[in-house]
């Protein structure tokens, strides 16, 4: 019965146009069971058109820095949820969060990969498939020419492709992984060709990102699900051209890539998806091909840099001067391009990669070695040369949604969002937490946002984690600010309201209101530019429903509530209200989950006063 609820919400949100292009992709998926499926081949053996069994690789195009001195040896990879890579290496298709495993004989468009609870959190799948190891391993060959490395990529491409075949299981579920598979891939063939440019298992390599690209123009996201997925779909099939020297693939990439920058970012560089995580995984596509076609001697399409500047100023906004980062919206750890395997502050990477193709570095750190393979060493040079943004005390940005505060010694960081729900008719990775707050102190969190632990196992956590509830905003008893329809699919939704901001010198002021099942919430929110934050609530049209104020507060913070007052060594929580605190968690990690105390604070005739104070 929830399927078929689910079905009908999902069809509502579609178009006559997409219900077409659906149709036609399932008359194309049943064609493609006949042709592919039933032959029971590997990708690598899947047969070719005539046109690309004679398209000969061309890794230099690719332009890898074989000068670049700044690396580490590939060791293994950090899974999601911190499971072990030396357990599930070969495990390509684990359910992670149980014993079980995803099917790998059926027919992958037969496969339901979403909130499976009996199998796993397929996004945790999804990370060992798209080969980032197998960069790492063809690194590791080029720069030893150790043989062992060789024999290791071999033996795990080998058992990737005798279990994995093509169209069979959820490896090709989603034309999004294939493309990253399609980058690693393109990417390991130039490693191991500039080691050993006679060695045969290349032939496979490159027969097999053939037939990838070519099922990614196939089944590019359109319509309603054209979103981050298009971009980097379009990604992978530009560097499948730039390897192979395929013009043709090359302009539909870098066309899609232009339509779609004003589709799906607003001019003052905010992300319609409302989350920081995906505003980051599109510009490392975005930023990644810059390279390759300034490389390759193509002109850069004048409105990427006129987008990219202020995506890049944003993402630098949200961020803090210790590490920390104000993030909404879902979060899954996504990444397109890695030769490490590891962790690292993936939004200091992209604004990194931004520097490089800019004329404004965001970061003085060191490069990062992603960046330092596929960057020429005049690049590198250059990039420590130029201008660092420094971002102000007050960044507001009201088409996208969001406000930036900072304290004048850059300790205090505070997010304020007062944005949309999210992209399009679905919004698939928007929260309903409108006009919700963060608050980092040098680094730690006091006020945190709870995160998207994974999006499917257990499912209730997916719901709860987007509830208006679980976040730092006001909840009216019983009633969301959105209607939540699916895991990644939204109804009806609040509407955006008048922003305020007046800055004064001693205090900024921002007030913003929102709009929903005949509620209206203002919040107004005052800061000192030092240690005080005020934030007042008003709200009408609630009828007799109780309405409470609601803090996330981590437990590394060890918080206390005594009269009416939260305390912890960092902060003060003060309200005019009746107060009381409850059990929670928060994920600032994909796969992984913190404890953390929620505090509410009833509002008195739809109103009450907070005044939050942080300590030195």
């Amino acid at each position: 019965m929830k399927n078929i609820r689910w079905l009908y919400n999902r069809l509502k949100s579609m178009s006559i146009l997409e219900l077409l292009w659906r149709i036609q992709q399932k008359v194309l998926q049943k064609s493609e069971y006949n042709k592919f499926f039933t032959v029971h081949k590997p990708v690598i053996e899947i047969p070719l058109s005539k046109e690309l069994e004679k398209a000969e690789p061309i890794p230099k195009q690719l332009y890898i820095n074989w000068n670049n001195s700044n690396y580490k040896f590939f060791n293994y990879i950090e899974l999601l949820g911190g499971f072990d890579y030396q357990i599930y290496k070969s495990r390509w298709n684990a359910g992670y969060q149980t014993e079980n495993e995803w099917p790998v004989e059926e027919f992958s468009y037969n496969i339901t990969v979403s909130q499976r609870e009996d199998i796993g959190d397929i996004r945790t799948n999804w990370e060992l498939n798209r080969h980032f190891q197998f960069v790492g391993l063809a690194k590791n060959y080029y720069i030893s020419r150790e043989k062992r490395y060789l024999e290791e990529l071999v033996c795990l491409f080998k058992d990737w492709n005798s279990k994995n075949l093509f169209l069979h299981g959820v490896q090709w579920t989603s034309a999004m992984e294939v493309s990253v598979r399609v980058v690693s891939w393109s990417y390991m063939y130039a490693f191991v060709k500039k080691a050993d440019p006679d060695n045969k298992f290349l032939n496979g390599v490159s027969h097999g990102i053939k037939v990838m690209a070519g099922y990614i123009l196939k089944h590019k996201a359109r319509y309603s699900s054209a979103n981050n997925h298009l971009i980097v779909e379009m990604f992978g099939v530009g560097v499948a051209g730039f390897l192979f020297g395929i013009n043709k693939w090359i302009e539909i990439a870098v066309n899609t890539l232009t339509d779609e920058l004003p589709k799906q970012n607003y001019p003052d560089g905010v992300n319609k998806e409302m989350s920081l995580h995906y505003q980051a995984f599109i510009m490392e596509a975005y930023g990644l091909m810059w390279i390759l076609m300034k490389n390759n001697k193509m002109q850069i399409p004048v409105i990427w840099e006129q987008y990219l500047k202020n995506m890049s100023r944003f993402v630098a906004d949200s961020c803090g001067k210790h590490g920390e980062v104000i993030s909404f919206g879902d979060n899954d750890n996504g990444k397109i391009l890695d030769f490490t395997g590891k962790k690292k502050n993936y939004y200091e990477y992209i604004l990194q990669l931004m520097g490089c193709v800019l004329n404004v570095r965001y970061t003085e750190k060191k490069l990062m070695e992603n960046i330092c393979w596929i960057v020429d060493d005049k690049t590198l040079d250059e990039y420590y040369t130029k201008d660092l943004y420094n971002p102000p005390l007050v960044s507001v940005y009201d088409k996208g949604g969001y406000t930036f505060l900072r304290s004048e010694d850059h300790k205090l960081l505070i997010g304020f969002d007062y944005a949309e729900l999210g992209f399009g008719s679905i919004a698939a990775h928007g929260h309903a937490d409108a006009l919700s707050i963060q608050v980092f102190c040098s680094g730690m969190p006091v006020l945190a946002d709870p995160g998207s632990y994974n999006y499917h196992v257990p499912k209730k956590i997916r719901n709860e984690n987007r509830k208006t509830v679980s976040h730092n905003t006001v909840y009216v008893e019983g009633t969301e600010q959105a209607e939540m329809l699916g895991p990644f699919l939204w109804g009806k939704r609040f509407k955006t309201g008048q922003n305020k901001t007046i800055q004064r010198e001693k205090d900024v002021e921002i007030e913003s209101t929102i709009l929903y099942n005949g509620i209206t919430h203002t919040r107004k929110i005052i800061f000192d530019y030092n240690r005080k934050l005020i934030v007042e609530d008003y709200v009408k049209g609630n009828g007799n429903k109780d309405i409470k104020q609601v803090w996330l507060i981590p437990d590394v913070q060890n918080p206390v509530l005594r009269n009416n007052i939260l305390t912890s060594e960092m902060f003060s929580i003060r309200t005019d209200g009746t107060t009381g605190i409850s059990n929670g968690t928060y994920s600032n990690e994909y796969g992984i989950q913190d404890s953390a105390t929620y505090m509410y604070a009833q509002l008195h005739n739809g109103y009450i006063k907070t005044e939050i104070q942080i300590e030195e």
